[in-house]
């Protein structure tokens, strides 16, 4: 066998080429979208107008710069996500101790409540807080929204953090029992700490999903993002140009809190 092929084996050339491989098949991949979109818009007889879609964006008021409307409507999504996250996991947190506490009617209304928002649908519950609850309760479109975005995320992210719960081994309550800690103690000293270390990917996930199903709250008349682009498209028909640019801000979104949860991820492992 030839010594430079020993020198370089197959396993080393493919990690080298994956990237390259991984990039092309991207920018084909995006070719065909493209093409897709630019056929289907002709077909259709679309008239393209992206030069009237940066006022949407950026304002001239006064000879000084301002929001416009769509991002207005990201800031608004953006106090709705934020809120939306910190209730949804403190909720979610609170409800898996009370499934995994000894309570037996701590572990009913944390059943119940799972299962009731889990098993309907978010537009339906969003709607029934509004038009039922907000009234009683004297809350608005907003915080009915992020209300509906705490109950309905926090179901799902109270099962993740059971499940990073039940994860830790059953040593590691031992030695926090013999080190003479509390329940309590060693809830807060070992098993959180190592629990959430485990499930900040799945909840990273979850708080995707959060800042999609925000878009949901548009139907109750608050003026986030969404919304925002419903009303532009409304009196200007750029249907596309609209739509294309609110999605990149979603995308554009997401990926920030997804590198921020990678970030987060690596630090806390580090610091293991």
């Amino acid at each position: 066998m030839p010594r430079a092929m020993t020198r370089f084996p197959i396993p080393y050339l493919g990690y080298k080429t994956r990237p390259l491989l991984d990039l092309l098949g991207f920018c084909l991949l995006l070719a065909v979208l493209i093409w897709l979109t630019l056929a289907g818009s002709e077909r259709l007889g679309y008239n393209w107008q992206w030069y009237r879609l940066p006022r949407y964006l950026l304002q001239d008021i006064d000879g000084r710069l301002a929001a416009g409307p769509l991002l207005q409507g990201l800031a608004v999504t953006l106090k709705i996500t934020a809120a939306g996250l910190v209730l949804a996991t403190l909720l979610g947190m609170t409800t898996a101790l009370l499934r995994l506490s000894s309570s037996i009617v701590g572990r009913l209304l944390a059943t119940a409540y799972l299962e009731t928002v889990r098993n309907t649908p978010l537009l339906i519950q969003i709607l029934f807080i509004y038009f039922a609850l907000s009234p009683v309760l004297g809350i608005g479109g907003l915080a009915s929204g992020i209300l509906a975005l705490t109950l309905f995320e926090g179901a799902y992210a109270s099962e993740i953090i059971r499940a990073g719960i039940v994860s830790v081994e059953r040593g590691q309550w031992e030695a926090a029992y013999s080190l003479g800690l509390s329940r309590t103690q060693a809830y807060v000293r070992v098993v959180l700490p190592q629990a959430l270390r485990r499930v900040l990917p799945p909840l990273t996930s979850q708080a995707v999903s959060l800042v999609k199903d925000s878009a949901l709250v548009s139907t109750i008349a608050v003026h986030e993002l969404t919304m925002q682009g419903q009303i532009i498209v409304a009196d200007t028909f750029l249907t596309f140009e609209v739509w294309f640019t609110v999605a990149a801000m979603y995308l554009l979104l997401n990926t920030v809190l997804s590198l921020a949860a990678s970030g987060l991820e690596r630090r806390m492992t580090l610091t293991a």
